[in-house]
């Protein structure tokens, strides 16, 4: 079996885990920006480049990973949000993106064979791939609503520059994911098909707003039908919100994609400061009620979780039948900002 068989078949029997969020275990520990900068001699500050911890610090970043691995995370996904040419110009970093990306995936494979070898359980290794600070669909300038700061070739070419670090160091799958822009996530679909077209690909959306919709206007079912023929691993929703502001909108997804549902929201809205009030065991209650009512097939957390917080949403799903991937009827799918049927 490869690695999407294998996965779909564990899929088949449980509610999977996925990890938590790096950015949240990576804050708590106050480090200086000498921390972050380490002995690589970059001419700008480092602070806050939490993907250059790959290279600085990565026992630390192993620290975190085995950390959710510990708390029953069975997909864990590389410390690689950031780590793209884009991102990193910001830091001076743009020229270590491949080395980044190597070392994240090189540390996360590391855990998971160790917890394999444990228990002779599958862990798998997630490349992420975050959406970049650059939107193909908007222009950010408001008096020139055609101008556009990149175009889909050249963000095609840098997430093929991410795409094949993370796999030279152990990556098995690529996870598209807080995608406010669907273009973006095209983008990244062309560039993994480029890289390897057999790479297991995952994609999930974020909204902007209760609505349902992401930044560049798409509702749920449109994002659906703009990216099923890529044919994900996973389709699913993350950040955004808390778990039970998603529920009708992972439910939404869940009617109409024909393949498994992964869904990891925040811990809840950040409070006046930006940080997360949730605690685990509200979090876990709420993402019980997604696997009581059959709508996910994994399960996670975003913004503010912590290695608590998967262990509570490991243990709240244990028990609950997966969801059964819907079966929809032959029609022609096509879509704007919303979804166009047409009948078979």
């Amino acid at each position: 079996m490869n690695v999407a068989q294998q996965l779909r078949a564990e899929a088949s029997k449980r509610i999977l885990i996925k990890d938590g969020a790096y950015g949240t275990q990576v804050q708590n520990r106050r480090l200086r920006e000498a921390d972050y900068a380490g002995s690589l001699g970059l001419s700008r500050d480092q602070k806050g480049n939490n993907d250059l911890l790959n290279l600085t610090q990565p026992e630390l970043v192993g620290e975190i990973c085995q950390s959710f691995a510990d708390a029953g995370a069975e997909l864990l996904a590389t410390n690689s949000f950031n780590a793209n040419r884009i991102s990193q110009a910001d830091y001076g970093a743009e020229h270590m993106v491949r080395e980044i990306n190597c070392a994240a995936a090189r540390i996360v494979a590391e855990v998971a064979e160790r917890e394999a070898r444990k228990d002779g359980r599958k862990r798998w290794v997630v490349g992420a791939l975050g959406p970049t600070n650059k939107t193909l669909s908007l222009s950010p300038n408001v008096n020139d609503p055609g101008y556009r700061e990149i175009d889909f070739d050249t963000l095609s070419d840098v997430y093929v520059e991410q795409i094949e670090g993370l796999v030279e160091g152990g990556a098995e799958i690529v996870l598209i994911e807080t995608v406010f822009d669907t273009l973006n996530a095209k983008a990244a679909v062309h560039a993994a098909r480029r890289v390897d077209r057999e790479l297991p690909i995952m994609l999930s959306m974020t909204i902007t707003d209760l609505s349902g919709r992401n930044l560049s206007g798409h509702s749920i079912e449109a994002f659906w039908a703009s990216v099923r023929h890529a044919r994900p691993l996973s389709i699913g929703l993350n950040c955004s919100f808390g778990a039970g502001q998603l529920r009708a909108h992972v439910a939404a997804l869940s009617a109409v994609a024909d393949t498994l549902i992964m869904a990891y929201p925040n811990a809840g809205l950040p409070n006046d400061l930006g940080e997360y009030d949730e605690g685990p065991a509200e979090t876990a209650a709420q993402v019980k009620e997604w696997c009581e009512q059959g709508i996910v097939n994994i399960v996670g957390g975003c913004c503010g979780t912590t290695p608590a917080h998967i262990a509570e949403i490991a243990e709240a799903a244990k028990g609950f039948a997966p969801r059964k991937i819907a079966q929809p009827a032959r029609r022609t799918l096509l879509a704007g900002i919303e979804p166009m049927t047409l009948a078979a």
